[in-house]
This record gives structure tokens, C-alpha cells and sequence, in this order.
């Protein structure tokens, strides 16, 4: 009996990631205009950025439906394995109510879980899953500790322009054109499920401030559990400076720092040039 785990693209684990620890991970689907795509398996990043600086329409992302999540959960089930499903935030997706309606089909052995993140925030709460298989706990084990430590699990980001927050509406085009003249870059973190802005920060180097005191705020970081920087964009050069601005955060910790290329689900709003920490505090 092994114990499998499953959560969706909206966690921005690459398919190759996902293959080294042993996990599945289901696509979103992308749309862009007529053209759809599966998120991180059609799509990758580098070519998501790609399509979105060259045209104007805002891409659509469309949940997991509950038969996509029924087929994995079978399998599962016939191979008499215990599963456990992460979800991103219900409060930005039905994909949660989806996998909570296909569970209910099959037995206990199969646990759905609303991480109420999404990003890297829910990357490195699967991660967290991940290590605690390998360390050989139970299903209900995994379930039970994950969900506490869920509770310390954090995200900030910076976006590097305003741009695609006007294209998807979340702003207006007068903000958004003020905010760029004054090189205002958002601050931002996910908060009871959802999107919440900390504050807008001039300049990448107050931005980059603001990333420091939000974790100093959080007590450090919980170098014992996973962490992961992420980026948008074509290039990872951005977070490697973002690094070495912020050394004191990670000194004596590099080697336990992960870089992941954010897709779809956030890129959308963010545009290339965004950085974003995620980790458990202490």
C-alpha cells in the first residue's frame, strides 16, 4: 500500500519536479483566445510569458472538473493506495469543490485538502507533504501535521509593473499608468485564501525592504521545512539579484533555498520581473 500524493499546476511544480518526488500533478487549462493549452505540460512558463507580452487579451485559467479528479482517485482506489489531493485556495478556484464532489464517490482513503494558497505558498506545503512520506508517516499522519503547519505557511510577492493588473481588470488604466510613472511596485501575500495587498513599494529596493520586514515580522524562517523563491518571467536573474540584496534573510541557509518559475495561475496578474518568497515561519 503506498500513499500517493496529488495537487494541481496552480502549485507551479514542474512536471519534472513533480516526477522527482514521486507526486502527480493535474494541469489547469490556459486559454488564449481559441488556442488552449494544459498548464506546465502544453504551456510552459517561458512560452506563458511569451504569448502574454504579446498580446493584449488576458489569458483564461479554468478549474479541474470533479471528473478529471474521479480518474485519478480511481486508480488510487483499485491499486488499494491512500491518496491525499492539495488543492489551491478555494477562495480562487472551484477546484477544491471539485475534488471535494469526487471524493465522495470513493472511500476514506482519499483525503482532499484546501491548502487556501496557491503559487509557491502551496508548492512548498505539498513539499512539506512530500518529506513527511519519505519520512515513512501515515496517510492520516500526513494529513494531520500538514494541516497545522499549513497555519505558519506564508507568501509575499512584488510585482515588477502594473500592466497586467490593469489588462485583468484589478485596476484602472489611470492607476495603472500613474503607478509606472512612479515606478510603485505592489506588495502582495495571500491571506485567508485570497489576494491581499500589504502596500506599494517605490522602487525595487524599498520592495525588496518590504519582503525582509514581512519575514522578520513572521518570526524568520523555518529553514527545517521547505521554502521556495519564485519568478516571473524568461529569466531567473531578477531573483538572483532579489538574493543578494536580501543575503542576510538566507546567510548559512543557500543551499536550502529552491527556485521555481511561477506559471500561469499568478503570472497572469503579475507580468514578467515579479519575485515571491514562500515559507514556514518558525
Amino acid at each position: 500500500m503506498a500513499i500517493r500524493i496529488v495537487t494541481d499546476s496552480a502549485s507551479d511544480i514542474s512536471q519534472v519536479k513533480a516526477k522527482e518526488w514521486g507526486i502527480q500533478v493535474l494541469p489547469l487549462k490556459v486559454r488564449f483566445g481559441d488556442e488552449e493549452f494544459l498548464d506546465g505540460v502544453t504551456l510552459s512558463p517561458q512560452e506563458f510569458y511569451k504569448k502574454l507580452v504579446e498580446t493584449d487579451e488576458i489569458p483564461k485559467t479554468s478549474q479541474i472538473t470533479p471528473y478529471d479528479y474521479s480518474q485519478v482517485f480511481k486508480e488510487a482506489e483499485d491499486a488499494g493506495d491512500d491518496l491525499i489531493c492539495f488543492t489551491l485556495s478555494s477562495g480562487v478556484s472551484g477546484s477544491y469543490q471539485s475534488a471535494c464532489m469526487a471524493a465522495s464517490d470513493f472511500s476514506d482513503r482519499i483525503h482532499v485538502i484546501d491548502t487556501r494558497q496557491f503559487c509557491i505558498s502551496q508548492l512548498i506545503i505539498v513539499q512539506r507533504a512530500v518529506q513527511l512520506r519519505d519520512q515513512g508517516l501515515s496517510a492520516k499522519e500526513i494529513v494531520d501535521t500538514v494541516t497545522e503547519d499549513m497555519k505558519k505557511a506564508h507568501v509575499i510577492a512584488a510585482f515588477a509593473t502594473l500592466e497586467f493588473l490593469k489588462l485583468g481588470g484589478r485596476i484602472s488604466s489611470a492607476a495603472a499608468f500613474a503607478g509606472n510613472l512612479l515606478m510603485i511596485k505592489p506588495v502582495l501575500t495571500i491571506e485567508d485564501g485570497v489576494v491581499k495587498i500589504l502596500g506599494k513599494a517605490r522602487g525595487s529596493k524599498n520592495s525588496h525592504n518590504m519582503l525582509m520586514e514581512f519575514v522578520k515580522n513572521k518570526g524568520g524562517i523555518d529553514y527545517t521545512k521547505p521554502a521556495c523563491l519564485g519568478y516571473t518571467g524568461f529569466t531567473d536573474e531578477i531573483i538572483k539579484k532579489y538574493v543578494e540584496d536580501s543575503k542576510v534573510l538566507y546567510e548559512g541557509h543557500e543551499d536550502m533555498i529552491q527556485y521555481a518559475s511561477v506559471g500561469a495561475t499568478i503570472g497572469t496578474y503579475a507580468g514578467p520581473g515579479a519575485i515571491a518568497l514562500a515559507f514556514f515561519e518558525k
